[in-house]
């Protein structure tokens, strides 16, 4: 047996208490904390938090930080969302929502920067040297035309409105990838909430599934909640089209069984009753809620049923297509069907400064022609398509030059972003560039005014100011830029 661990000197009853009974049980664990701070004993690895850390004796101010490491003391041991969950600071209320609609959203972001003149607005009349060597294809939808890699989505163009009168402000990857996606160009020192983690605090989860989940790896700084915390972070559901695919943070860990986690459950409210003697924050009572949150998701068969990807027909899997994009496409109809909010889909690059033409119609296009098209055909099919706004975005253009190895590079002047669904009117063009893609000719938008129009559909105040944990002052769209009245129509 290991020898018995012995709480630090100068500690109450109750801390001592504290110290020798929170222990986590973690097989195989590896502890990221100090040495000072972890005792190891010869049979089981197990993590015992110091009441020196702590510091609760029964007259001391211990801080918000010292008690949310107390927090993290895990229901389920590694549960990853749970950690997620954790608050680590206090949002500031901000002025009422409005009431949201019945909306949800699915973002295919397509990071890198499309080429919008061999997509959504090619240029046949172009002069020769900016033309390319794709052709065009005519649609579902007389007058308009894109480019012949898309033929699945020519089929579906009367369900779609084609925006070609996109700007952004710069042509940098990371910063112009944060303004696409958070309204904000970003600034030294700040951090802002992306669209979807906005969602997730201004709108009520439907159930006890996340209010925002992305597909593919780790989320970007810029997909993430920033000062909103980490309660409004993206769910991170991993790559649906790995073979076997399964989301961990929906089992319980090797090792720990529902017993286990009730006993740990119960240190836990022992301990928070324990602290609300000292801190009567709200911070307190938004860990129970997030823990519970975890625990919910993690013993909800709704939750298990919606990331089933494996039980979708063979035949509507390869209708989607059997890559990232495609299924992740997938994945997303799953969840919006079981409730979640907003959905980004994350596929493959878009960066073709060398080889554009081969690398569009070997890869890119393919894989995105089917998964779109199968996407807004599928919510039709459901009946989902109404309560469901679907966008295919990027975060600039490409240049109509054509560089030295066959390769177009950033343009921010004019590029191609497409929405469907959610109540819009599909079948249009909006906006025009020039004869050969360099300039907007005819309404251009703004990134802001794109997002404008998201959250007026969702039914969120584009206006509303919160504050940041230092005070500042932070409107979700930063100037008053007016929404895209022809989606409002």
């Amino acid at each position: 047996m290991p020898a018995r661990r012995r709480a630090p000197s100068g500690c109450g009853p109750q801390a001592r208490w504290l110290c020798c009974s929170l222990l986590t049980y973690r097989p195989g664990y590896s502890s990221s904390l100090a040495p000072r701070q972890r005792a190891w004993g010869p049979a089981a690895k197990c993590e015992v938090i110091s009441a020196r850390a702590l510091r609760l004796e029964t007259n001391d101010h211990f801080d918000r930080r010292t008690f949310l490491r107390v927090g993290s003391l895990s229901l389920f041991g590694h549960l990853s969302f749970a950690e997620v969950l954790r608050l680590q600071a206090a949002v500031p209320a901000g002025t009422p929502a409005a009431k949201a609609k019945d909306l949800s959203v699915i973002l295919i972001w397509c990071a890198g920067g499309v080429s919008q003149m061999e997509t959504w607005d090619p240029k046949p009349k172009a002069d020769e040297k900016y033309r390319g060597t794709f052709g065009v294809i005519p649609t579902k939808v007389d007058g308009i035309v894109i480019g012949e890699h898309l033929p699945m989505s020519a089929r579906v163009a009367d369900k779609v409105t084609i925006i070609r009168s996109m700007t952004a402000r710069d042509a940098v990857h990371e910063s112009a990838q944060a303004f696409i996606l958070t309204g904000h160009a970003p600034l030294p020192g700040l951090l802002y909430p992306a669209v979807g983690s906005i969602v997730s605090n201004e709108l009520p989860a439907r159930n006890e599934l996340p209010s925002y989940v992305l597909t593919g790896g780790p989320a970007a700084i810029w997909e993430q909640a920033a000062f909103l915390g980490p309660k409004n972070d993206p769910f991170i559901a991993g790559n649906a089209n790995e073979e076997n695919y399964r989301v961990r943070d929906l089992d319980l860990p090797l090792g720990v069984d529902w017993a286990r986690v009730e006993q740990r459950k119960s240190l836990l409210t022992a301990a928070d009753r324990y602290f609300r003697q000292f801190d009567t924050a709200k911070v307190i009572d938004s860990m129970d809620t997030h823990y519970q949150t975890a625990l919910n998701l993690i013993s909800s068969p709704r939750a298990k049923k919606a990331f089933d990807i494996a039980s979708e027909p063979v035949a509507v899997r390869e209708r989607y297509g059997r890559s990232g994009t495609g299924q992740g496409c997938l994945l997303a109809r799953r969840l919006v069907e079981s409730g979640v909010r907003f959905v980004s889909v994350r596929g493959a690059g878009w960066d073709h400064h060398q080889e554009v033409f081969n690398t569009l119609s070997r890869d890119n296009l393919p894989e995105f022609d089917r998964a779109f098209s199968a996407l807004v055909e599928d919510l039709a099919q459901r009946g989902m398509l109404e309560n469901t706004l679907v966008i295919a975005a990027t975060e600039f253009g490409r240049t109509p030059e054509i560089n030295v190895n066959a390769g177009r590079d950033h343009w921010p002047n004019a590029f191609s972003i497409v929405v469907a669904g959610g109540g819009i009117q599909g079948g249009r063009v909006i906006g025009e560039t020039d004869r050969n893609c360099f300039a907007v000719t005819e309404r251009p938008v703004r990134v802001e005014e794109l997002l404008a129009t998201v959250y007026v559909k969702l039914g969120i105040d584009f206006g509303k100011v919160y504050r940041t944990p230092i005070g500042r002052p932070v409107k979700i769209i930063d100037e008053p830029f007016e929404p895209v009245r022809e989606l409002l129509a």
